[in-house]
């Protein structure tokens, strides 16, 4: 096993983001009232300036997310077109669930829909209209919005890496607009704003976090609520989640988060049995109609003819929050879904998650709705109006064994802070590599530390309104690469839709029965079940000389041809176009299948054996034909057919309007780079 390297950053990437935000740390702890100042003006600034921008670019978000999922775009792969799902169905959604959770919910789960009850954007509060009102709100900010904003980061990225061999970097996603040059400076500060929102939405959540459990330790042993005890818990908390990246403790934090998650659905069955069990399905019925009645004037409002700061603390943080953390959730999302479709992507990413979620918002919102308004528990709210980091452990006393429920909410809290800084941690520090995955320690345990740091130099700013603010302003340079990126994939998914319907057309051989074969050579060719043996013969036999005769008359006309045997007994036709123009690749592989039962007589033990078929895959992948049986020529006829809908494709991409010559550089898209696959027929 080779040595781990010494370093694996990108200096550029890795300079400029850690000098930013160094800087902004220095700053917020040396002048913090410069510091609050300056967040002020900024928050002012993007709220009567550009809070349209983001209210648009998130709406803009989710229609592509939903169009994508109907469109015929549906059913290209996240991968090759033979490859499978990595994991299975039940697997995948609850790895989705999971990321539904975190700090958020825990501290939000309460807190919000009574604030919005209590004191609503517009109105005095409190009414039967408030709580309707109020839920709808809540609903809309933790919704399809959120979790659009996630699947389009991870569609991006898993588009570009897995089906095209790109890095798995949101820099790859403007490859169709700028080619190559994604490798220089433009590709390096798309990273960099990645980083840095990155950085800011984990570091607000532990802000977030942290707050809550100083809240729940005083709830629990009187521990005081300050700025100091906050400071000394983001540090342990860091300070575990550094000793996990430090010592490779991967599959403890993943049993850990499993555990918590577990924890949540029993703390959720809990308070949906001790709760108003009746009342919380009902709401959430009406709930989710009124949401999605109500989707698209939420979606567009700004509250332009009733000016307030309401939005500036609400819909905006959220919208900054969820788009500075989409490069950290999106990279998960990504990793867990090759081999889906993209409506198959769609459906999961934007359904599951969000459903619990807002399952979850209605148990715990509506119950604390419910004790306020039909109970007269006056003092809930009264909590949640002074500390909304109180609300959950408030709620919780109103209910039987708090003491229990709270321990165990506290618990949970404290789990979601270090996984939320440990996992960070690892996408920041891929983003600043230069692609090898297996960094050197130091290098996590920098973004582990710097994180904690940010949170804490925030907090000594002005506390959460700091959070809030640099959130919000980290996200808007990234939302417009994400505006950007999205053109890019769009543009992407054109070219990509445009060769599969050239590539499936009706498949056909140029000489059905060539060389004299026979109808009935031709038919045990077809009911024969060749053994691994049989179609390595064949392929040596048939499949190279064919490909040796096609590239010997394509040399001749002076292209640059390889015929290459790799390993199991796959050959590969490789024709090179150097760079303007995608390379052909042609290839045979002798794939293993499960021998069906077609005939009444088998006996059943021969169900369970296997044989091979030699299958065409292309660089898109596999195309679930087998040439097994066939002759010199009709191997010569279909290696033919497939060159020529790849050269009717090229046609078309490019076109015959101009020469090459005439073309500025922005368009020689590198269709070669984005159908490129090194495990689709490579």
């Amino acid at each position: 096993m080779p040595p781990k390297p010494r370093t694996t950053i990108h200096g550029p990437v890795f300079a400029a983001s850690a000098f930013f935000i160094l800087a902004l740390v220095l700053f917020a702890a040396v002048w913090p009232e410069s510091a609050q100042h300056l967040f002020s003006v900024v928050q002012d600034w993007i709220i009567t300036n550009v809070s349209w921008f983001y209210v648009l670019a998130v709406a803009i978000i989710l229609l592509t997310v939903i169009f994508l999922a109907i469109s015929r775009y549906g059913d290209i792969k996240l991968g090759p077109d033979h490859s499978q799902p990595d994991y299975r169905d039940i697997t995948w959604f609850a790895m989705l669930f999971s990321t539904g959770m975190g700090i958020g919910l825990m501290f939000f789960g309460v807190a919000e829909p009574v604030m919005h009850f209590i004191d609503p954007p517009i109105g005095a509060g409190s009414t039967v209209f408030d709580a309707r009102e109020a839920m709808n709100i809540t609903f809309f900010h933790w919704g399809l919005h959120a979790w659009a904003i996630y699947a389009i980061v991870g569609l991006i990225l898993a588009f570009f890496s897995y089906r095209h061999g790109l890095p798995l970097r949101l820099r790859s996603a403007l490859y169709p607009l700028i080619g190559n040059r994604i490798h220089g400076p433009i590709g390096h500060a798309v990273d960099v704003f990645a980083i840095i929102g990155t950085v800011f939405g984990v570091a607000t959540s532990l802000g977030v976090g942290v707050s809550q459990i100083n809240s729940g330790l005083a709830h629990l042993l009187g521990l005081p609520v300050s700025i100091p005890v906050q400071i000394a818990l983001i540090v342990v908390a860091c300070g575990l989640a550094t000793i996990s990246v430090a010592s490779g403790l991967d599959r403890g934090i993943r049993l850990l988060s499993e555990f918590n998650l577990i924890l949540a659905i029993l703390l959720l069955i809990f308070v949906l049995i001790f709760g108003p069990t009746v009342f919380l399905f009902q709401t959430f019925v009406q709930n989710t109609g009124s949401y999605l009645a109500d989707l698209v004037h939420k979606t567009f409002n700004l509250y332009a003819y009733q000016p307030n700061d309401w939005i500036g603390g609400w819909t905006l943080f959220y919208w900054g929050w969820w788009v500075a953390w989409s490069p950290f959730v999106g990279l998960f999302i990504a990793r867990i879904s090759r081999g889906r479709t993209i409506r198959e992507f769609v459906r999961g990413v934007l359904l599951v998650p969000a459903g619990f979620t807002l399952f979850w918002m209605t148990v715990f919102g509506d119950s604390a709705i419910y004790m306020i308004m039909i109970d007269g528990m006056q003092n809930l709210a009264d909590v949640v109006r002074a500390d909304s980091s109180l609300a959950l452990f408030a709620f919780l006393k109103a209910l039987p064994l708090s003491g229990i429920t709270s321990t165990i909410a506290v618990m949970m809290v404290v789990v979601f802070f270090v996984t939320s800084a440990d996992s960070g941690a690892l996408v920041v520090d891929l983003l600043a590599s230069d692609g090898n995955t297996h960094s050197p320690v130091w290098q996590r345990i920098f973004w582990s530390v710097l994180m904690g740091v940010v949170a804490i130099a925030l907090l000594l700013a002005d506390g959460l309104t700091a959070l809030q603010t640099a959130t919000i302003a980290s996200a808007l340079p990234f939302s417009i690469i994400l505006l950007v990126a999205i053109w890019g994939l769009l543009k992407a998914l054109k070219l990509d839709a445009t060769k599969r319907r050239i590539r499936y057309q009706t498949i056909t051989r140029s000489q059905p029965l060539a060389g004299g074969q026979s109808w009935q050579r031709r038919l045990r060719n077809i009911v024969m079940m060749p053994t691994r043996r049989h179609v390595l013969r064949f392929i040596d036999d048939v499949v190279v000389p064919a490909m040796q005769a096609v590239a010997d008359e394509l040399r001749r006309q002076g292209y640059e041809v390889a015929v290459d045997t790799r390993d199991g007994g796959e050959v590969e036709l490789h024709v090179q176009h150097h760079g303007e123009y995608m390379d052909f690749v042609y290839a045979v592989r002798p794939l293993e299948q499960m021998q069906p039962s077609l005939a009444m007589d088998e006996d059943s033990s021969q169900e369970t054996r296997r044989y091979f078929r030699a299958e065409v895959f292309l660089r898109e992948g596999g195309q679930d034909y087998d040439i097994m049986g066939w002759s010199n020529d009709e191997v010569i006829g279909d290696i033919l057919d497939q060159y020529e809908r790849h050269r009717t494709y090229l046609h078309m991409v490019h076109g015959t309007n101009r020469t090459t010559a005439d073309r500025p550089a922005t368009e020689t898209v590198a269709s070669d780079a984005l159908a490129s696959d090194p495990e689709s027929g490579s």
